[in-house]
C-alpha cells in the first residue's frame, strides 16, 4: 500500500467516524420526539406514516430541544411570519 491510498484510508476512517457520531446524536434527539404538537398538543401517533409525513419536526442542536408542530398550527405560525416580515418591509 503506498503512501497516496494510506492517506486515503485514513481519511475514509475519520469520516466514518464522524458520521457516526452525528447519527448517534440524531438518533439520541429522535429519542426526545414528543408526543403532541408543541402549540395545540394534538396527539402525534409515530406510527401513523401520514402523520409521520405532514408534521414538522423543528430540533435546536445546540439546545437540544426538540419541538413537533401539526400541520395546522405549522401553516398558521408561517402566515404569521409572513405578515410581520411583510409589515416589517413596508416600515423599511
Amino acid at each position: 500500500m503506498n503512501r497516496k491510498q494510506r492517506r486515503a484510508q485514513k481519511r475514509a476512517l475519520q469520516k466514518q467516524e464522524g458520521d457516526s457520531e452525528a447519527i448517534d446524536e440524531k438518533m439520541v434527539l429522535f429519542g426526545k420526539l414528543p408526543a403532541e404538537c408543541a402549540a395545540c398538543t394534538g396527539a402525534f401517533d409515530k406510527n401513523d406514516r401520514d402523520m409521520v409525513m405532514s408534521w414538522n419536526v423543528i430540533v435546536r442542536e445546540e439546545e437540544k430541544i426538540v419541538r413537533l408542530y401539526c400541520p395546522t398550527c405549522w401553516e398558521a405560525a408561517q402566515k404569521a411570519v409572513k405578515q410581520v416580515y411583510g409589515e416589517l418591509d413596508d416600515i423599511i
